[in-house]
């Protein structure tokens, strides 16, 4: 489809371009889109209708959607913008330059601007930050054939109208009615009779990764968002919650790879970008690593004197980098989505101990027959080589479980501590645990 609108772009055959995205859903639009020449992203942009423009806008990354409203006149950038969802419409302005907002903002609908001035007063990474505003509340005191009217009149400019919201007369939310509810039931019923008084919500400042929680616990497509007053001021819907895992999910794999997170794609981001994202904690990782060799000098005699011991310790080392990252990615995973807790450190450490203890059996004794049988090694060097693994594979798992929980209870992102941190750790104690072993055993 590109292909089809590069060769018409080139021809400039621009009514052709109309009517072909005309009819395609507004997602395929702005895939298009986002892939064409900075100069022609504008040019395409303002052959869509009016109607679906702001809807193929939201679709679009910040990069493109930055540039389109920059290339806009001020009055097109408007008319988009008062057709954005105010939570799209937030996130737009929250990475415009300054100059540029207060020059659109002066002029966008009034119940636009105040809801977006009400959204960038919460933290990003809060409930209020990610609530949309368009919302559908209803009164207890209404019947159920005047909310039916009341969605029917209201409904085209709400998030969802699968669940509305019940207020009192001072908007502090008292109880949700779905959509089914209404159809069900008589419509002389008042909504305070057939609400449900038992529902989940959030407050304002509560992080995202709360709000991730309770839709996915308790298996909702929305929530409602209250102040501290329990007043209903936004809702959360799935479409959000979903934006937020895979955010959340790329920063946790970017942290658990020793990278700094960054919220653009990696196309779209440039070498410096890339460099800068990286190098902190390269850099912190090779100074960490320096205690590695520290270790490798202290024990130059047992070197000199079994010089094959050199030969087993990449094996040791990634061995143990391993068995700890297993734990580590487990844990990590268990803490993001609730599984585990800090009180149940002793009960994931015994866990952990326990497999530690099969898994570095099974590899000592599989290392210990390669050792005799292949490598041909005499017996107290295969001795001091299995028993160092097996030491190294428990130490690593319970310093792998242990350190994301004992990082998120300090308030530390678990991720953190992950493989290349967990790795460098693990590494320096089978070190220092082979070279014990030999002198133990060898009486070097």
């Amino acid at each position: 489809m590109i292909t089809n609108i590069d060769k018409l772009i080139n021809e400039k055959k621009y009514s052709e371009i109309k009517h072909l995205l005309g009819d395609m859903n507004e997602y395929d639009i702005s895939e298009i889109i986002e892939k064409l020449p900075k100069n022609e992203l504008v040019k395409v942009f303002r052959l869509l209708k009016k109607d679906i423009a702001a809807d193929v806008f939201s679709y679009l990354d910040n990069d493109t959607q930055g540039t389109i409203i920059l290339l806009l006149t001020d009055n097109e950038a408007v008319d988009i913008i008062n057709d954005m969802s105010a939570d799209d419409a937030t996130d737009l302005i929250d990475e415009m330059p300054a100059n540029v907002v207060s020059r659109l903002l002066g002029k966008v609908n009034k119940d636009i601007r105040k809801n977006i001035n009400l959204l960038l007063k919460y933290p990003d990474n809060s409930a209020g930050g990610i609530m949309t505003v368009e919302y559908l509340d209803l009164k207890e005191s209404s019947t159920i054939k005047e909310a039916i009217n009341k969605i029917k009149r209201e409904h085209g400019n709400k998030e969802t109208i699968n669940t509305c919201f019940v207020t009192d007369k001072s908007r502090k939310l008292i109880g949700t009615v779905t959509l089914k509810d209404l159809i069900i039931n008589k419509e002389e019923l008042t909504l305070s009779e057939v609400m449900d008084t038992d529902f989940m919500f959030v407050n304002t400042l509560d992080h995202q990764e709360e709000v991730v929680q309770k839709i996915r616990d308790y298996d909702l497509t929305s929530i409602p968002v209250v102040d501290l007053e329990n007043k209903l001021v936004g809702i959360i819907t799935i479409d959000d919650v979903i934006d937020i895992i895979e955010e959340e999910t790329t920063e946790d794999i970017e942290k658990m790879a020793a990278i700094l997170p960054t919220e653009k794609s990696y196309m779209k981001l440039s070498v410096f970008e890339l460099w800068k994202s990286r190098i902190p904690w390269l850099l912190l990782l090779m100074i960490s690593a320096a205690f590695t060799g520290k270790i490798i000098q202290n024990y130059e005699l047992a070197l000199t004197s079994y010089v094959i011991l050199t030969s087993f310790i990449p094996m040791l080392m990634n061995t143990g980098g391993n068995a700890g990252s297993q734990s580590s990615v487990t844990i990590i995973r268990g803490l993001s989505i609730g599984e585990v807790s800090y009180k149940d450190i002793f009960k994931v450490m015994f866990k952990e101990f326990k497999v530690s203890i099969l898994v570095g059996l099974t590899l000592a004794l599989t290392n210990f027959i390669k050792l005799l049988v292949i490598d041909k090694v005499n017996l107290n060097i295969a001795i001091v080589v299995c028993t160092a693994l097996v030491v190294t594979v428990v130490i690593a798992k319970l310093v792998g479980c242990s350190l994301p929980i004992i990082s998120k209870k300090l308030g530390f992102d678990p991720a953190v501590m992950a493989n290349p941190f967990i790795s460098t750790i693990v590494d320096a104690i089978s070190l220092f645990v082979f070279f014990k072993t030999a002198l133990i055993i060898l009486q070097i």
